[in-house]
């Protein structure tokens, strides 16, 4: 404690640093809950998707063998390669300074026009599961990258807490109770003094 400085200004500087810390971990903790929070919801979110998505692959299958019985394996060739193809877009979104990323998906396919005239019910049933599976995947891949920037947000979070909570403020509160000591112990000697000059001042004019 030699390098602080034992004076009443250097004491209200650091109680107002105890404060402003104060504040900062309570705000930090308030964040570190509503990520905490989001993350199991995504984790939530995550495990139904992953559930659906077993029976989305079964349905696709299924679809396949269906249009390959019903339209023939070259047909069914055919129209797959005929598929334009497939658009993403990603952007961002905030979630308490934390920016996840959102991933748009636009399906290539066929004119509507030319899907009702040509392609069979069969392989437009198969196109559609397909579709749909490959929008879950993406879905699943957008919130599982999510959960990955929502952890390390949280144990960088963690990390500051725990260097306020245990480190910084238990050491402003100990300087402060430093300086307060040793200002408390010069008060009292000066009452000392003055009592002892006092005392000598009153034998002489005795």
């Amino acid at each position: 404690m030699e390098s602080v400085k034992t004076t009443r200004m250097e004491l209200i500087k650091i109680k107002s640093r105890i404060r402003v810390a104060g504040k900062g971990l309570n705000l930090l903790k308030l964040k570190r809950s509503s990520l905490v929070l989001e993350f199991f919801n995504l984790a939530r979110q995550i495990e139904l998707l992953k559930g659906s998505m077993e029976k989305s692959v079964e349905k696709a299958y299924e679809s396949t063998k269906v249009a390959e019985i019903a339209a023939g394996k070259i047909a069914l060739e055919r129209i797959a390669a005929e598929q334009s193809k497939i658009g993403t877009s990603v952007t961002a979104k905030n979630v308490m300074g934390v920016k996840i990323p959102s991933i748009s998906v636009s399906m290539g396919s066929l004119s509507a026009a030319y899907e009702l005239i040509s392609v069979p019910a069969a392989i437009y049933d198969a196109q559609l599961s397909y579709s749909q599976l490959f929008k879950m995947l993406i879905e699943i891949a957008e919130k599982e990258n999510s959960l990955r920037k929502l952890l390390y947000e949280i144990e960088k979070l963690n990390r500051r807490v725990n260097a306020l909570e245990n480190v910084t403020m238990p050491r402003l509160i100990s300087s402060a109770a430093y300086i307060k000591q040793r200002l408390d112990d010069m008060e009292r000697d000066q009452i000392v003094s003055l009592k002892f000059v006092k005392g000598k001042l009153n034998e002489q004019g005795e």
